[in-house]
């Protein structure tokens, strides 16, 4: 019989120090300051913008969740501080991005440069095998897991706090021989095989981030925002470097799961915002909504319901009018995800077209003055 192919041996990838890398992107030119005014946008737009105002206003007084999910574009396009003023004012009460939001985010905040050539570095072999990258995401998560943290906790606390503690090798040895089915059991696994691997010693690893005052995910962890990450195994370029281990990915991003379920649980009346999020944030969002529908309904309780969904990109929409419902399967509207899936969640949905920081900058400037 046919025997299958045997995997690929990634532990033999060659990475390479962060700061080598030539990045396309620099925090100094890219960070938006918030309190400049926001560029002009059409009228179109401004009304959008206002309607959007007006609706997390009535949420914020109700005590309902506001939900920010994002892409990465806009860290790229540095729209950090203008995120961070939305929460520390309390305008926002839940964010969420998928791995590439945070990569970006570490990134800055860490280098203060980001951002690669994909087309130059994948044929060179390099895209993506830059060590302090891998290597510190996977430590936050793999000593966030020993706190049961999930992805954004973890990595928010790892930049919040410069760093990480680490236990002894010896200590997790015990734990595993004495507790062997402990909830905690692989994510101690995990961590030791990673501290034998990077020849790590215990106590406190300390990883300098000269700009965190700007990273969302830092900022987040500091006002004890729920920021949850959404990532998919293989998807980024953390799954580049020897140290990848998808199973401590898959549970931090399952606890995040759970905790954006929460946030969903509380969005009756509310306001959930998807900005540049094509995939990630449709995908997630119904099977969250589902699940809290579900858990309502066994407890006789009504669906969630009266909340606004407001999708901006820069797309035209697929040139159709969202606001008539969902197209028919034969125009090719039909297979914009980030549309139609927003505008099958009950309540009401609202498509966007805008350029995503301005429209964020402009719904603070508006959040502000009212």
């Amino acid at each position: 019989m046919k025997a299958f192919p045997k995997a690929l041996d990634l532990s033999r990838v060659k990475v390479f120090p962060l700061a080598q890398r030539q990045s396309l992107s620099s925090i100094t030119s890219l960070l938006v300051d918030p309190d400049q005014k926001a560029p002009r946008c059409t009228p179109r737009v401004t009304r959008s913008i206002e309607l959007c105002a007006s609706k997390i206003r009535q949420a914020r007084r109700k005590g309902a969740s506001v939900i920010l999910m994002y892409g990465a574009h806009l860290i790229k396009n540095g729209a950090m501080l203008v995120v961070n003023r939305l929460i520390s004012e309390g305008w926002v009460t839940h964010l969420a991005t998928n791995g590439a939001g945070t990569i970006h985010d570490w990134e800055l905040s860490f280098l203060g440069r980001t951002e690669e050539s994909v087309r130059k570095n994948v044929a060179t072999g390099t895209f993506g095998t830059w060590d302090e990258t891998g290597r510190f995401i996977h430590l936050a998560l793999l000593t966030g897991a020993l706190r049961a943290e999930g992805y954004g906790c973890s990595l928010g606390r790892f930049i919040h706090e410069e760093g990480t503690q680490l236990p002894t090798a010896a200590h997790l040895a015990g734990l595993l021989r004495s507790q062997p089915t402990h909830p905690l059991t692989p994510a101690r696994a995990e961590l030791l095989q990673a501290m034998r691997t990077l020849r790590l010693r215990n106590g406190n690893l300390l990883v300098p981030h000269p700009w965190k005052k700007s990273a969302i995910l830092a900022e987040s962890f500091r006002l004890r925002v729920p920021f949850t990450v959404h990532p998919g195994v293989g998807y980024d370029i953390i799954s580049t470097h020897p140290l990848f281990t998808g199973a401590a990915i898959g549970r931090a991003a399952g606890t995040d799961f759970r905790l954006f379920s929460s946030a969903v649980d509380g969005l009756d009346g509310g306001v959930a915002l998807s900005v540049g999020s094509a995939i990630m944030a449709p995908q997630v969002f119904e099977k969250s909504l589902s699940c809290v529908n579900n858990l309502r309904l066994q407890a006789g309780k009504p669906i969630v319901r009266k909340h606004s969904i407001f999708v901006v990109d820069i797309q035209d929409g697929g040139g159709w009018d969202w606001s008539r419902g969902e197209p028919a399967k034969d125009n090719p509207a039909y297979y914009l995800r980030f549309c139609k899936s927003f505008s099958r969640m009950g309540g009401e949905m609202s498509y966007v077209q805008a350029d995503n920081v301005t429209f964020l900058h402009g719904l603070l400037q508006r959040l502000t003055q009212a």
